[in-house]
């Protein structure tokens, strides 16, 4: 059995759109940029500046694939939370579940 998380308040995480690709990187081992995309209803632009800065953090990290059904060039983007960035995750979410609950 694992140790609760320390509440721990990280900023780089606690942006909205950043909180939300965290949230949905939790229990998985990687979502596809399209995927991800689509399910958090942004642009490409948007999405791509948000994990860049997490990638940056350590938080997150990109993988790329030469896609099966394509011909072209292009490549598929996998991403994924790091190690350090699910240990910051738990951390957050315990800080926020602390303000929650009025202990702050």
């Amino acid at each position: 059995m694992s140790a609760e998380p320390v509440a721990s308040f990280h900023e780089v995480i606690h942006a909205p759109l950043r909180l939300r690709i965290c949230g949905l990187l939790r229990q998985i081992s990687e979502l596809e940029f399209g995927v991800a995309r689509d399910t958090l209803g942004v642009t490409d632009a948007h999405l791509s500046k948000n994990l860049k800065v997490l990638a940056d953090a350590n938080m997150v990290v990109l993988r790329k694939e030469k896609s099966p059904s394509r011909t072209d060039a292009r490549r598929l983007t996998w991403v994924a939370l790091t190690p350090a960035g699910r240990i910051a995750l738990e951390e957050h979410l315990a800080s926020l579940t602390r303000i929650a609950a009025g202990e702050v």
